[in-house]
């Protein structure tokens, strides 16, 4: 038995507690990992809550993210003692996940923890931070250089833009910060924005073609602000799209994308190759000052995840939150 969050769905209903889990429950895997911290996003919130259908089987233990230490092996890629590090793959969703004090899991989607990062801080960069380092990559790719113009930032407070805020400035970036709780500009300026504006000026609905006022963007909201994300982009711009949280719909035009050259380029941290993930944490290692994991991250015990769940979706939560799966 381990102690975790289970969530269930029967006749009396959909419900997520903390309690303690027979090791019958885990799912097939080659790699057993005592999980030391996993942490909470977007997805992990709406699994925990029940608000959108992100569990796929039941029971379930939530948790896109984990680091831990290698119980048992059968694969010859990672042997006990190891520490490791997963990212998405459907853990979580269809597979149970890090919100727990022991995983199995299969070994091609793990990689191990990097020298450069505690367990601690890996989870407080997470899938968010390891999410907003491969959209840099991708305005990188694209050619979208410091010298090219302000890069916009959406949902600036949450984990994705607070990280991505960080990693942009640390390049060279002029970086303007898009959020509903502009109180909270001084956080975001000492992150590295040189600008807060307004969600309201993005999220409503708007032209199909706007004034050329960005570089490149990070957008995690989709809906009407990714539209007027790249209804706003200078000529040859590029639009890294990350996230859904205002919606998932996109009522755009293609106005932007034949008259200006705009890129949309969708970034998926869920599946994305080993090699992708392998490169996203060297570059954060390589990137990210230690005193940001301070400014960005709280921790929280097994017992505070449920209702730090629910504030999460409600916009209450700044940054990230790492979880001590043994607090």
């Amino acid at each position: 038995m381990f102690n975790g969050i289970l969530i269930e769905k029967d006749d009396q209903g959909y419900r997520a507690t903390v309690k303690d889990i027979d090791e019958s429950v885990l799912p097939e895997g080659d790699v057993i990992v005592n999980v030391s911290h996993s942490t909470i996003n977007y997805k992990d919130a709406l699994a925990i809550t029940g608000k959108a259908p992100v569990v796929r089987k039941f029971p379930m233990v939530p948790g896109i993210d984990l680091v831990g230490t290698v119980e048992h092996s059968e694969s010859d890629k990672f042997s006990v003692g190891d520490q490791v590090l997963l990212n998405g793959f459907g853990v979580g969703e269809t597979h149970c996940g890090g919100l727990a004090q022991k995983v199995r899991l299969k070994s091609e989607w793990l990689i191990p923890l990097p020298k450069a990062f505690s367990p601690r801080q890996a989870m407080a960069i997470g899938t968010a931070g390891y999410t907003a380092m491969l959209c840099v990559i991708a305005l990188e790719k694209n050619g979208v250089t410091p010298d090219k113009g302000k890069i916009l930032v959406t949902g600036a407070n949450g984990g994705v833009g607070s990280f991505s805020i960080a990693i942009l400035a640390k390049l060279g970036y002029n970086v303007v910060a898009s959020t509903g709780r502009v109180e909270q500009a001084e956080y975001l300026k000492k992150l590295g924005a040189s600008d807060v504006i307004d969600r309201k000026a993005l999220s409503e609905p708007g032209r199909p073609l706007a004034k050329e006022s960005w570089a490149g963007a990070v957008d995690s909201a989709g809906s009407h602000t990714l539209a007027n994300v790249c209804a706003s982009m200078q000529y040859g711009g590029t639009v890294a799209a990350c996230g859904l949280a205002q919606g998932m719909d996109l009522p755009a035009s293609v106005a932007p994308f034949i008259l200006r050259g705009v890129t949309l380029a969708g970034i998926d941290s869920v599946m994305r190759p080993i090699a992708d993930r392998i490169e996203a944490w060297e570059r954060l290692a390589d990137i990210l000052n230690p005193q940001v994991f301070e400014d960005i991250s709280t921790e929280i015990g097994l017992g505070e995840v449920i209702p730090t769940a629910e504030a999460l979706l409600a916009g209450n939560v700044r940054g990230r939150v790492v979880v001590d799966v043994n607090l």
